[in-house]
């Protein structure tokens, strides 16, 4: 049933806004998102998508053009960015209630909106984090408009960022144009499996480096519950004690910088905790000789500025003790 209503939802979605075909004046390659369709009459002038990115969901007003938001909530999975240009004549409020109110009648739950300066300064700065900007969406505090919001369905999680400004401060064609940017994320796990674990090379590592990053061990955005995709990587390392038995390991929760410093140094503990948990439950491991340490974001072994380095920092690491 909850499918049901969920495919009706996305077809009351689908039919509020007004439905554009593909037009010549679009960009090459691009086209509207599935679930949600564009303004009638804009063109698409910017179109991305990733596979699987991390995404820090703005949910507050910016502090300032480089310091992104006050607050984000920190979202996995398949990221599309569309860049719209409004018809002439049209208002940013105008093209920003259409979307609000289709989205709020497909049963979006908004998690964050303001209008104008209550967004903070430049707030366009708060969406760019994952992507370079168009210079079209720079420039007006005093008309720009921005919404967060979530649709929850069984097989994951939709959230839309919705920012709409109009560019009085460009010139030609664009000047005092309104255009959108919409990013939507249907939040997913990462393909997992994908990296094999071994004890007698982990063993290897941790004699020759005093720790080893691993990369097996999965949660869900934003909990600490351990997938039950990474029973491969904790038999490896339920191996890896039993063979060295005078071992004592830190078991260390790492995360990108999506979000908030302090709550992630509190999701890394909660998820070291939860390794250890289940290493002494289930493979037999003395709860002696692990102890849990959360360090959030501040042992990166890359650049957080790409969704590569992102996955990369994003580990559970093996530190002797």
């Amino acid at each position: 049933m909850t499918t049901v209503r969920t495919a009706i939802l996305s077809c009351l979605l689908l039919a509020f806004l007004a439905v554009a075909p593909v037009r010549a004046a679009d960009v090459e390659g691009s086209r509207d998102h599935p679930m949600i369709s564009r303004y009638d009459g804009s063109e698409i002038v910017r179109y991305e998508a990733k596979e699987f990115d991390a995404y820090p969901l703005p949910v507050s007003r910016s502090k300032g053009m480089r310091e992104g938001p006050q607050q984000a909530q920190a979202v996995e999975g398949r990221l599309t960015r569309i860049n719209y240009r409004a018809p002439a004549e049209r208002s940013a409020l105008e093209v920003f209630r259409n979307y609000q109110g289709a989205l709020q009648k497909a049963g979006f739950e908004v998690l964050f909106q303001c209008l104008d300066q209550e967004c903070g300064p430049m707030s366009h700065a708060i969406l760019t984090k994952s992507f370079a900007g168009l210079s079209m969406l720079h420039y007006n505090d005093k008309d720009q408009k921005y919404l967060a919001a979530r649709l929850a369905r069984p097989e994951g999680d939709v959230y839309v960022a919705l920012y709409t400004v109009r560019a009085y401060s460009v010139g030609g064609q664009n000047k005092d144009r309104v255009f959108t940017q919409l990013d939507v994320i249907e939040a997913r796990p990462m393909q997992a499996g994908l990296v094999q674990v071994d004890a007698d090379a982990m063993a290897k590592e941790i004699a020759a480096n005093g720790r080893v990053a691993l990369y097996g061990i999965y949660f869900d955005t934003n909990k600490a519950e351990v997938k039950p995709e990474s029973k491969p990587a904790l038999e490896e390392i339920g191996k890896l004690l039993d063979k060295n038995s005078s071992m004592k390991l830190l078991v260390v929760g790492h995360t990108d910088s999506a979000g908030d410093f302090d709550y992630n140094l509190d999701l890394s503990r909660k998820r070291a905790e939860a390794v250890v948990r289940e290493l002494t439950n289930q493979y037999g491991v003395d709860a002696a000789r692990l102890k849990p340490v959360g360090v959030s974001f501040a042992a990166p072994v890359a650049s957080n500025r790409a969704e590569d380095g992102r996955a990369k920092n994003r580990r559970v690491e093996l530190v002797e003790r």
